[in-house]
């Protein structure tokens, strides 16, 4: 299964008072394991920066000033998230971006039923607790640091990781791969199962008779094909 999990910066809360996107990240995973392939842009929003914007993510208006329009890069965005399910923290904050930016150019907005909210799934499993990105990352010793400012790949990144564990994916990954490791090829450590009660032998006196004589016939001074003899010979 193929999913996106996605995180946007922008200048302000509210895009219906004129705030725009100014980065989007996009981080693929399939079957609840990152591919490494992401999507990754700055947008020229098109207005000044608030210093209350600035302070979160750093983004200034001489930085994006360069940086291309939403509608230059949306055909590439659209064709990189597909018809995944979309994975993000405060879905609705950022799909409103995405959909108000999606109007500008005419085109269709992504609907509800695409979206994975995480803030709504760490509420569930984490009830009456902060569940911001960070509080998230400590509580699964997922390892923030270099989030000194909001960057909306970095943060799709760590969400990744941060989806994996409120799920219980990461667990069964590894219960697969220690199973994996068990019963690989050579391991001479690996756990095999014994039965309680050994099968009896199905070997007959006259097996063993007809294959010690054939063994005669191969030469030899002493045939490792003895050592199986003994281990046939009914007691």
């Amino acid at each position: 299964m193929r999913e996106i999990v996605l995180d946007t910066e922008t200048t302000g809360l509210d895009p219906l008072r004129g705030d725009r996107l100014v980065e989007i990240g996009c981080v693929e995973m399939v079957n609840h394991m990152p591919t490494g392939q992401t999507f990754h842009v700055y947008l020229n929003p098109e207005r000044d920066m608030p210093q209350e914007a600035f302070a979160v993510h750093g983004l200034s208006s001489e930085f994006l000033a360069d940086k291309p329009l939403f509608a230059a890069v949306v055909e590439d965005f659209l064709a990189f998230i597909g018809d995944a399910p979309l994975v993000i923290h405060n879905a609705s904050f950022d799909v409103g971006f995405i959909n108000a930016e999606l109007d500008r150019v005419s085109l269709a907005a992504i609907p509800r039923d695409r979206l994975v909210d995480t803030l709504t799934l760490a509420r569930r499993k984490h009830p009456g607790v902060s569940n911001r990105l960070d509080d998230l990352c400590s509580r699964y010793a997922i390892d923030n640091s270099r989030r000194t400012k909001h960057g909306a790949l970095l943060d799709a990144e760590l969400l990744a990781e941060v989806y994996i564990d409120l799920i219980g994916a990461r667990q069964s990954q590894l219960i697969l791969a220690e199973t994996r490791v068990s019963f690989a090829v050579g391991q001479v450590d690996a756990p095999r199962r014994q039965r309680d009660v050994p099968l009896v032998s199905r070997v007959t006196e006259d097996d063993i008779a007809a294959h010690a004589a054939f063994i005669t016939t191969l030469g030899g001074g002493n045939p490792i094909w003895n050592e199986y003899l003994k281990e046939a010979t009914p007691e």
